[in-house]
């Protein structure tokens, strides 16, 4: 499976002859491909740019100068460039990485203006929405759910995480949180919904004016969501019923995700606080979890629901080691908290 756009480097000299019978002629001996001029130029004169764009949709960007250059495409990259390192966009220098992002960019504001116009979501998950495999669900997800909101207008579920991107607490993460949106082929909406629910608890996170780290190692072999100083956190979202083979009902859904997670990292680490994600649940749903506030087994936990408005509510069995201060509406104090 393909990963995230990185770029490719390479130590070699290029010149026109070079590039169009070490990467354009493979290209278009594969698919059909041409060369064209790109939109935008490197902020530093020693480079040359050029697009080379595929039949197929596939597209690449080559820019180079005397002993180095660098490749950026979701197509099949040329045999010349195989033993190459690999460099994200943060890595790259910084006025390449800028001219590939403008270019991208473009790209999605011709072709998808409605992702555009959310520039902090569309920066931010450039390396997905562009990727081989990943650029026809991730815009998918966003378009037909929201970004993980059901019942939402994608403008609305767009808003949500516009709101917690502009904010820049994520912005050193950006290829890990982006990537775990997926670059898969396959549209898998419960996956994608899982993630989402990461960048749901990064923004409870956020707005209760908390320091937080995303995907921290352990020694045990995991790698749990976050860490709030030396606290950490695990995150789960159930699907609703209605989308399960087991559970039939809300509550049950919400005890069984629990379970799962208890059994595995929780097992390992029982001192973590764990956030149960019920944004996929419709309101009737949600009311009835509110309701019976069940709990899954494991202390501290966190079970709750966001709102595209930002507005988030929810329970907790436990005391947690860190105060969430407003971000979230308590709808009741359990017996135990």
């Amino acid at each position: 499976m393909a990963g995230p756009l990185r770029f490719r480097r390479s130590n070699e000299t290029w010149n026109e002859g070079r590039v169009r019978d070490r990467l354009l002629a493979p290209l278009e001996d594969s698919f059909g491909a041409r060369l064209e001029d790109p939109w935008f130029r490197v902020a530093d004169d020693r480079y040359e740019t050029r697009r080379m764009e595929m039949d197929n949709g596939d597209f690449a960007l080559f820019c180079y100068r005397p002993g180095r250059a660098y490749w950026l495409g979701n197509t099949e990259t040329p045999e010349a460039l195989w033993r190459t390192d690999k460099e994200t966009f943060a890595e790259a220098p910084f006025a390449v990485s800028r001219w590939a992002q403008r270019e991208l960019t473009a790209r999605v504001e011709l072709t998808d203006p409605w992702l555009a116009a959310f520039e902090y979501v569309t920066w931010f998950f450039l390396p997905v929405f562009c990727s081989k495999d990943g650029r026809n669900t991730t815009r998918r997800f966003f378009a037909e759910d929201a970004a993980g909101f059901p019942d939402a207008t994608r403008q609305a579920g767009l808003g949500f995480y516009e709101s917690l991107l502009s904010m820049g607490v994520l912005d050193a993460h950006r290829y890990t949180m982006a990537s775990k949106l997926g670059t898969s082929g396959g549209y898998d909406i419960g996956r994608m919904r899982a993630t989402m629910a990461e960048f749901n608890v990064a923004k409870l996170l956020a707005d209760a004016g908390l320091e937080f780290e995303p995907e921290v190692e352990q020694a045990s072999g995991h790698a749990l969501d976050f860490a709030v100083g030396d606290d950490l956190l695990e995150v789960t979202r159930p699907r609703p019923p209605a989308r399960r083979s087991g559970a039939d009902h809300p509550v049950a859904a919400v005890v069984e995700t629990g379970g799962a997670k208890r059994s595995d990292q929780l097992a390992k680490h029982p001192d973590s606080a764990l956030f149960i994600d019920c944004t996929s649940f419709p309101d009737d749903e949600w009311a009835a979890v509110r309701g019976e506030r069940p709990a899954v087994g494991h202390e501290p936990t966190v079970v709750f629901r966001a709102r595209p408005n930002g507005h988030v509510e929810g329970y907790r069995h436990g005391e947690l080691q860190f105060d969430l201060g407003g971000a979230i509406e308590w709808v009741q104090a359990t017996p135990d908290s």
